[in-house]
């Protein structure tokens, strides 16, 4: 296991930064997960600690040794791709035993650690087979035991779930924190997916234009975001924000209920809302809905589950409410967090 860091880390491409400035320190034996849109820098970040992109300015360290300008191959880590980069024309035992056998290990001990990382994923009855006759799932499972065998200080993964299907991707995602558990070996995990960021991650990095924007546990960063961004990033549906005065207020669409489903007596904020459309989802159901005055009108996503069973209708309006103490204040100019309702 060991530390990963990085000190004003910058990638420039032509006239953009990629990556502006990231400071980020990985605990030894963390799982952290680096969470953003498409183009935010996460893979970009992600090669700059394999040693696949040099870095335009800033430096890498892994187990407080600076690596900025080593080779991957000297950096002790190991990388699974999102389209695995298995050679199609080996066999599984090949695959997984490529990197061992290209340092020179000895045959006897090749086959005793492909062995042991064939057992660990479960792909034993496998290893003669070529990567066309392997379903997504075990394909996943020969690059992972590809990249464990070598025993690396750091794992680095790069949406390695992303073309699993989503039965199949939740099964994978378990046994994937089971396994990184089990190791206890360093995690950079990259991924758009929020569902994967927060089951996986014992922290998660949000980045949006090369920055991070918030870093801390899931929770942390559902409950409390920094800014606008990262409440509107995570959660589905997002959190709701209305305009209020010099400053945005959210709250999530799952604590707005309707005001009989509070115990008499509680203090709550009251929101009237227009119902204008539902969509139910079996387990829970979204009610699409507009703000009626003392509040200015906003459009607004409710999340009402199956133990709430009001009846509703499309087209009428019905009192909802909250607790105050979920909501949650940003200002307008900035975007950034303020710690409570302006006086």
């Amino acid at each position: 296991m060991a530390t990963v860091e990085t000190r004003a880390l910058t990638k420039r491409f032509e006239t953009a930064n990629a990556v502006d400035g990231i400071d980020l320190a990985v605990r030894e034996g963390e799982f952290l997960v680096l969470l953003g849109p498409s183009g935010c820098g996460k893979t970009t970040l992600l090669r700059m600690l394999a040693g696949l992109e040099t870095p335009s300015a800033g430096e890498v360290l892994i187990g407080g040794r600076t690596v900025t300008h080593l080779p991957p191959r000297a950096r002790n880590i190991a990388m699974v791709f999102q389209s695995y980069a298995l050679y199609p024309h080996l066999s599984v035992y090949r695959n997984i035993a490529f990197p061992l056998a290209a340092v020179g290990m000895p045959r006897r001990e090749v086959a005793d650690k492909v062995a042991q990382a064939a057992s660990m994923f479960g792909i034993q009855r496998l290893l003669e087979r070529k990567p066309r006759q392997l379903s997504g799932g075990e394909r996943q499972r020969v690059a992972l035991a590809r990249a464990v065998v070598r025993n690396p200080v750091v794992f680095l993964l790069d949406e390695p779930l992303s073309n699993l299907d989503a039965k199949l991707r939740t099964s994978a995602r378990d046994e994937l924190q089971q396994f990184q558990r089990r190791l206890g070996t360093t995690t950079v995990y990259v991924t758009h997916d929020q569902i994967e960021a927060m089951g996986l991650g014992d922290r998660i990095a949000v980045l949006d234009h090369g920055r991070v924007r918030q870093l801390g546990t899931p929770l942390e960063v559902y409950h409390e975001p920094a800014d606008t961004f990262v409440a509107t990033f995570l959660g589905s549906p997002p959190m709701n924000l209305m305009d209020d005065g010099p400053v945005s207020c959210g709250f999530r669409p799952e604590h707005l209920l309707p005001r009989e489903s509070f115990p008499a007596g509680d203090t709550v904020v009251d929101f009237p809302l227009a119902v204008t459309r539902i969509e139910h989802l079996g387990a829970d159901r979204l009610v699409y809905a507009t703000l009626q005055p003392p509040h200015p009108q906003t459009r607004v996503v409710c999340r009402l589950p199956s133990n709430v069973p009001a009846p509703l209708e499309t087209g009428r309006r019905y009192e909802f409410a909250l607790r105050p103490g979920e909501l949650r204040y940003f200002d307008r100019e900035t975007g950034l967090k303020r710690p409570a309702a302006p006086t």
